[in-house]
């Protein structure tokens, strides 16, 4: 689908969780991977909330709302996991941390802008400009993404989403995080050393990547990418477009980009990501 130059609205289920007092910048700064003392009020960053080993616990987007106030977006079901987490971890700190109730939604195109008295957070998921707005009711008359529409764009963008390429089993760098969340000037938070190590000592052994595949049938969620009759990856998410099935896929670092790729019975072929990417 080509990227409309209207502006259209489109839902994102988010969760929540207010970080706020004296204390809330020194404290999110040691926990989050990304520089959010950098903010300015009214800007915001993508970060990591993560394991002392790298996983990741909670993708982010801090926004800052004014010099002793920070408001964490995240997925719905990791509300509560981020505040306990940051809870767990408090100690001394002076910082409230609690759950907060928001009516949001995103906004594209090039005129995308929040109400007088809503917070607008951009967000580059989709490939396209886009704000979510973040206090404010859904215009009821606005033209608006389908949940389809918006996997598509997602998927076309290389954005990866918890629960399908963010689990347990990936390291932020395989699903191309460390580009978009990760400071390393920063001083030190969880999971740190890990990511320097990997960053500048070594190589991630498998990537994300946008395959088209071959007729109209979804793979399931893990579906094996198979190339030369042996398994070097797994399906992630997927979504009918247009031209068949597209799909982002971990596959081996290993793999050519023109290699000849199998899912279950589709043939399958890389496509480039937008550059630069999101």
């Amino acid at each position: 689908m080509s990227a409309s130059t209207t502006v259209q609205m489109a839902r994102r289920p988010r969760a929540f969780v207010g970080v706020a007092g004296p204390g809330a910048e020194d404290y999110l700064q040691r926990m989050l991977s990304n520089d959010v003392a950098a903010l300015a009020p009214g800007e915001s960053c993508d970060a990591l909330l993560l394991t002392p080993k790298a996983r990741v616990i909670a993708p982010l987007r801090v926004a800052r709302r004014g010099a002793e106030d920070f408001l964490l977006l995240t997925e719905p079901e990791l509300g509560e996991i981020v505040r306990a987490e940051l809870l767990r971890f408090r100690f001394a700190a002076r910082a409230q941390i609690e759950l907060e109730e928001h009516s949001s939604y995103l906004v594209f195109g090039p005129g995308a802008e929040a109400p007088p008295g809503a917070l607008a957070v951009p967000n580059l998921d989709y490939g396209v400009p886009a704000v979510e707005v973040v206090g404010a009711a859904e215009p009821p008359e606005a033209a608006r993404f389908s949940d389809d529409e918006l996997e598509e764009l997602r998927i076309r963008a290389g954005t990866p989403r918890y629960g399908r390429e963010i689990d347990d089993r990936i390291l932020p760098a395989e699903a191309g995080l460390v580009e978009r969340a990760v400071s390393f000037t920063k001083g030190c938070y969880p999971g740190q050393e890990p990511i320097a190590r990997l960053h500048y000592r070594g190589h991630v052994n498998r990537g994300l990547r946008l395959l088209r595949l071959d007729g109209d049938d979804l793979p399931g969620y893990d579906a094996p990418v198979v190339s030369g009759g042996k398994d070097v990856g797994r399906v992630t998410s997927a979504v009918r477009a247009a031209q068949g099935v597209l799909a982002l896929a971990y596959v081996r670092a290993e793999v050519p980009a023109e290699a000849e790729l199998q899912v279950g019975s589709a043939r399958a072929r890389a496509l480039d990501f937008p550059s630069p990417r999101p």
